[in-house]
């Protein structure tokens, strides 16, 4: 910590509790409180139930779970692939062509994401490619919108590669394919579990353009959690909600495993 005084210390964490209890762990609280009341009538909720989570574990919410880790995990995949090669490829190409692919690469993010999701429904509704009405038109949007923070991640790891080892390798005779899948990338393992991670959250709570794409026979979980609370099953939601944020806290956790060993190696 930068603060080395004991009185500085106190405040900093007083600040941070004061920013952080009422606008991230209140919230998430609230949230769990919901999911296991029958009744909220006063401040705190009432009619404690697990039947909620009976529910969010069952029929169609366990099938919008394996819709949403499914989307979630091909998504991530392709992103990480993509944004790895178009990193890798920058890092070796002209300054003007390396800055024209990272604005490229940054410009789904740069608009609403609703934008990309009709820019997707309009180019994959109409011969070659005819995706709309299939799952793989909502794998496609996610991996738009991800593929940006891959990029960006692979991008910033390159930068800080030590060359010796790639220029170590070459002088021992080894061949450039070779130094890539033996030497760069295991170096960057860390950052491609990382960028892995990221992608993968974005996606499964990703909802705005999956609402413009989605079939009736692929609906992700945050789309079951919009339809619970638009119809008014609050409590069924908040359940829903939790269970979405269980699951994708314990893929992270196996990813931050992933690359706590990849940063031992």
């Amino acid at each position: 910590m930068l603060v080395h005084s004991r009185t500085g210390k106190w405040a900093v964490w007083l600040v941070f509790l004061v920013l952080f209890l009422p606008l991230f762990a209140l919230p998430l609280l609230v949230i769990l409180a919901a999911s296991f009341a029958g009744h909220w009538s006063s401040v705190l909720p009432s009619g404690f139930t697990t039947a909620h989570y009976t529910a969010a574990t069952r029929g169609e919410a366990l099938q919008a779970l394996t819709t949403s880790l499914v989307t979630a995990v091909t998504a991530s995949l392709l992103a990480l692939a993509v944004g790895t090669w178009a990193a890798l490829a920058a890092h070796a190409a002209p300054k003007p062509v390396r800055r024209v692919l990272d604005t490229l690469f940054v410009l789904p993010v740069a608009v609403p994401s609703v934008v990309v999701g009709l820019a997707v429904l309009v180019a994959f509704s109409q011969p070659p490619l005819l995706l709309n009405g299939t799952r793989w038109i909502v794998i496609v949007a996610h991996t738009v919108l991800v593929t940006a923070f891959a990029h960006q991640s692979v991008s910033a790891a390159i930068t800080r590669l030590d060359p010796a080892y790639e220029q170590a390798a070459a002088s021992l005779g080894a061949r450039p394919s070779y130094v890539l899948w033996r030497v760069r990338l295991p170096l960057l393992l860390p950052s491609l579990s990382a960028a892995a991670g990221l992608c993968f959250a974005l996606s499964m709570g990703e909802l705005s353009a999956t609402m413009m794409l989605y079939p009736p026979d692929w609906t992700p979980l945050p789309v079951l959690i919009y339809a619970a609370t638009d119809r008014g099953a609050l409590f069924a939601g908040s359940a829903v909600a939790v269970v979405l944020m269980t699951a994708t806290l314990i893929v992270l956790l196996a990813v931050s495993r992933v690359r706590t060993k990849a940063s031992y190696r």
